[in-house]
């Protein structure tokens, strides 16, 4: 599918119980339909050439031939359709019925794969009629071929990298030991599962969550193609809950009882990314039989049927984002709770600008001191004016540390300030870097020696973000004695305190909450104008929401800069420009190659989600590492 998707398809088709012919043209105009749809996998459901239903019917040999009549009929019909398809049918080899998959792809049969597990409790009799499938796979003749048949088999495609294709047969998947388990585990990265589920109260609940948490489980794409209307109705109804899911989350899943198709883009890039990291894969004791297929790669002009979240460190239902937020607030808390109690300090410095960053790190503070059972009068909470501090961000300042009953300090860095640019020959009408960072190293001084003082510890403000983007003053905001934020993405920051907001149950402090969220992002380094904050950090280094998406694809996934700039234009597409979105990840590529430097001694915080930036475990990276091949592939694209 280009950029390392692929498109896949689950369908069922209207059967006729013990109509082959039938069955078969609406196979056709599944593969048909597929195909229009530019898909590459196509799934059907178990037994869908005969119908699943058929009963002792399956015992007739007219059946059986009519079944292998139509299969290899469609087998003939998938030549240069450039799509694998998998089709349930019984099969009689060598004295037994077999329940098997059919994979057919451009005129051949690439395999047949029986199902391991036969149920045969409260509705279902399949002992009656079918024999369990054998795992080790044996060569047989079917339809003038030589076929491989047997469970262990996969497919791997030659052309489509991190493609390889592995079935199983609905019971298979709901015993202890599924044969996908040992399917991931010899290499497959997409699992597919045809199916006839019969439907009853509250079982598609447990079916839905079969399929994610084997998604989940075995990092992988799963399909599961189940029956639906024309199946006997006897004792039965079957629902056609076609269900894609991608390494523990949902794609796609069609509307009960309505026989619907559905279509996903799988991320192969994603699957192959946390297999890679995760190192668990590739092993097992079990004997494969590898078939290798060749797929034309073409990337799709039709739709994209994979949902990229603009804003993936945040979730998108309120109910999913408040427990996040619950979460998180709790792991700082507890982090910082443990580290005072280590250090048996029972005092903290924290500086408090009014901005979003020190406003979190003051909230987090006193909640662990609050789980510690000590006062918060006990926390020093320090406002240091200078020449960029603005009336709106020192009320907000004052209000927040007097609502939450902090031990308020004033300290007035301007005069130090002005001596260390006598001092080094600063000229105080040049706003430069040295003009900046001045004033940073300053304040973390002024908290340095409060925390001396009072024998306390400086709690670190800095935020993932940030740290990203090396968008802190080396030995000044960078340095801490706890970083309660270091993992904290600012997308979330902000999130956390309009949370803290909504739950805290005082007004007043809601009210200034919601004032510092509605207050610019700024380091207020240099002189307002006209009484407003001059210099806002987005304009400087780029808006953060873009910053946050590049830093969860690339350092989650390891994706190319070219899939990320692709994916971007697909999340934030009506929002940035495609020039917006490549300047801004240069600009994200170059400072994270050349700020690694102030990562390699950040002092220590808690880890919050699966992306951090700790040198100490979750980013091992070379302070002079080049960037050049990032850089050159994002030139190429222009």
């Amino acid at each position: 599918m280009g950029e390392g998707f692929l498109r896949v398809s689950a369908a069922t088709p209207k059967v006729k119980v013990a109509d082959c012919i039938y069955n078969g043209e609406q196979t056709k105009k599944a593969i048909d339909q597929a195909v229009e749809n530019q898909v590459k996998l196509l799934v059907l459901p178990e037994l869908g050439i005969t119908g699943y239903t058929c009963g002792d019917l399956f015992l007739q040999s007219r059946l059986l031939d009519s079944a292998k009549e139509q299969i290899l009929w469609l087998r003939d019909y998938t030549k240069n359709k450039d799509i694998v398809v998998a089709v349930g049918f019984p099969m009689e080899w060598n004295g037994s019925l077999y329940n098997l998959a059919a994979i057919l792809f451009d005129g051949k049969v690439l395999g047949l794969v029986p199902k391991r597990n036969i149920p045969n409790y409260s509705e279902f009799y399949e002992a009656r009629h079918f024999k369990e499938g054998m795992e080790k796979p044996v060569e047989i003749e079917f339809g003038k071929e030589r076929v491989w048949m047997g469970t262990n088999l996969l497919f791997q495609c030659e052309t489509i990298k991190g493609f390889t294709l592995a079935a199983e047969i609905c019971e298979d998947l709901w015993v202890p030991c599924p044969p996908s388990t040992h399917h991931a585990l010899a290499g497959a990265t997409v699992i597919i599962n045809l199916s006839a589920s019969d439907e009853t109260t509250g079982k598609d609940i447990y079916r839905r969550q079969l399929v994610e948490s084997q998604s989940g489980r075995l990092i992988c794409g799963y399909l599961y193609a189940d029956a639906g209307e024309g199946e006997s109705s006897t004792d039965l109804v079957f629902a056609a809950h076609n269900l894609i899911a991608e390494n523990g989350t949902m794609l796609a899943e069609a509307v009960r009882f309505q026989n619907q198709t559905i279509v996903a883009d799988l991320d192969l890039d994603r699957i192959h990314s946390e297999r890679r990291r995760m190192k668990t894969f590739g092993i097992t004791e079990s004997e494969y039989q590898t078939i290798f297929f060749s797929i034309q790669e073409t990337e799709a002009t039709k739709g994209f049927y994979h949902f990229i979240d603009p804003m993936p460190f945040v979730p998108s239902k309120k109910e999913d984002r408040d427990k996040r937020c619950e979460e998180i607030l709790s792991i700082q808390a507890m982090g910082l709770k443990k580290r005072l109690e280590h250090a048996h300090c029972q005092s903290a410095v924290i500086g408090i600008s009014g901005g979003l960053d020190s406003t979190l790190a003051l909230l987090v503070t006193a909640r662990a001191f609050d789980l510690f059972g000590l006062k918060r009068e006990q926390i020093t909470a320090i406002t240091m004016p200078c020449f960029g501090t603005t009336d709106r961000t020192y009320q907000n300042a004052v209000l927040l540390i007097e609502k939450l009953g902090a031990e308020f300090v004033e300290v007035d860095i301007r005069k130090a300030v002005l001596h260390h640019f006598q001092d080094s020959g600063q000229n105080l009408g040049l706003h430069d870097v040295t003009y900046e960072n001045a004033q940073a190293r300053e304040r973390t001084q002024v908290l340095m020696d409060f925390a001396n003082k009072k024998n306390g510890m400086v709690i670190g403000t800095g935020d993932l973000s940030e740290l990203a983007l090396g968008w802190a003053t080396y030995n000044g905001d960078h340095m801490s004695m706890y970083g309660v934020n270091a993992s904290v993405p600012k997308t979330l920051v902000r999130h956390l305190v309009r949370y803290y907001a909504d739950t805290c149950q005082d007004e007043k402090l809601s009210q200034v909450l919601f004032d510092v969220l509605d207050t610019p992002v700024s380091p207020e380094l240099l002189p307002p104008e006209d009484g407003k904050i001059a210099q806002k950090t987005e304009d400087i280094v780029g808006p953060y929401e873009l910053h946050d998406f590049y830093l969860y694809y690339i350092l989650r996934f390891g994706y190319t800069p070219k899939k990320v700039y692709d994916l971007a234009q697909k999340a934030f597409e009506g929002i940035y420009s495609k020039e917006t979105i490549l300047k801004w990840l240069k600009t994200f590529y170059h400072r994270f190659f050349t700020q690694q430097f102030k990562r390699s001694c950040l002092p220590d915080g808690p880890k919050v989600g699966s992306v951090a930036v700790s040198p100490r475990g979750d980013l091992r990276m070379p302070s002079d590492a080049c960037v050049r091949i990032w850089m050159e592939e994002l030139e190429r694209i222009e």
